[in-house]
């Protein structure tokens, strides 16, 4: 896998728990990190996902919708 650097400004107790939580789980900052972000992103796409599902399904649904009121 290609890696890239980056640079950021956190605040500095998360950053402390970021670096306690590595050095717990005997991995580096970089790992907990780069995982904190997969999941992060793949979590905001699933949830956009299920909204546009939503949204198409209550448009297809509407007159169904309103027969039930």
């Amino acid at each position: 896998m290609t890696t890239i650097r980056i640079s950021s400004r956190v605040d500095e107790a998360v950053w402390n728990e970021l670096r306690n939580l590595a050095r717990e789980t005997r991995r580096s900052v970089s790992e907990v990190l780069s995982e904190a972000m997969e999941e992060y992103v793949a979590r905001r796409r699933v949830r956009a996902d299920a909204l546009q599902h939503l949204e198409d399904s209550m448009r297809e649904n509407e007159e169904l919708g309103k027969l039930l009121e």
